[in-house]
């Protein structure tokens, strides 16, 4: 190998290394702002299914930083994992008050409605998530799904609301809105 480019490929190598351990070190700084350590906590729990307990640690985000929004909408979609389906409805709405910008909050608060049985409101909230962060429609990426042991790739809230359009507008007694076995596959979307 020409000497030159192996020494190329040695100071690559050494730079990118370097830039990779920065980076991993600034991302895990978990006091950067209050809140991140216990909010970062109960995003672990919460992928364990340990919802009782990431609704605890979300809420202690929460106390150290009323104003962390993240550790809001954590607590939102846990709440929704423990079927208190109420207390849910009103983070998530709180939510999108402080940050209606954020679209992955709106398919949040759709599947909610859509888990009540709510469909037109599940489909507005659908939509309205769709029109602020069009990667929504595309339901979780390879790497997510990938990670959740996930292989068939659950529908989005595109599909979603197509489906739901498509059976509200059939007679009352031949629609189908519930499929338990596709339903229980859409999961939370995590920003």
């Amino acid at each position: 190998m020409d000497e030159r480019l192996y020494r190329f490929l040695k100071y690559t190598a050494f730079a990118l290394a370097i830039i990779f351990l920065g980076w991993i070190l600034l991302d895990s700084d978990p006091g950067r702002e209050p809140g991140n350590a216990a909010y970062h906590a109960g995003n672990t729990l919460f992928e364990d299914e340990a919802y009782d307990r990431a609704l605890l640690e979300y809420e202690n985000a929460l106390q150290e930083n009323p104003d962390h929004i993240h550790a809001l909408r954590g607590r939102a979609r846990t709440l929704m994992q423990l079927e208190r389906y109420d207390e849910a409805l009103d983070a998530f709405s709180a939510a999108i008050v402080r940050a209606p910008e954020v679209g992955f909050t709106y398919a949040n608060r759709g599947i909610l409605h859509d888990r009540r049985g709510e469909y037109e409101l599940a489909i507005r909230d659908y939509e309205q998530a769709m029109s602020l962060d069009p990667e929504t429609a595309e339901g979780p990426n390879w790497l997510t799904r990938f990670l959740r042991l996930q292989p068939d790739k659950p529908p989005g809230v595109a599909e979603r609301a197509a489906y739901l359009r498509a059976e509200l507008a059939k007679p009352e007694d031949q629609r189908r809105l519930r499929v338990p076995e596709i339903d229980d596959a859409q999961r939370p979307y995590k920003q």
